[in-house]
């Protein structure tokens, strides 16, 4: 998470932790991107991150979104830095 923060990029995870090190303990970090895509549907996955990025783009940095397969949610962070 740091290493992302410091080169100003997002970071894209799997790992609920870092959503929950994200979100709830307020980390620093330049925004994350929490996917959830079962193993059967991974194959979208990659459309899902472009359509993502090239609705919302820049407005993803300090946020927190949940990427999920024909769905997203964006938050803002708690003590968001942008």
């Amino acid at each position: 998470m740091a290493l992302a923060a410091g080169e100003q990029r997002l970071l894209l995870t799997e790992d609920k932790d870092f959503g929950w090190l994200a979100f709830v303990t307020r980390a620093e970090s330049e925004g994350v991107i929490l996917i959830r895509f079962p193993g059967n549907q991974r194959r979208s996955l990659a459309g899902e991150i472009e359509a993502l990025v090239a609705q919302h783009g820049e407005a993803l940095y300090g946020c927190f979104t949940v990427l999920q397969p024909g769905h997203a949610r964006v938050s803002s962070k708690p003590g968001r830095r942008r």
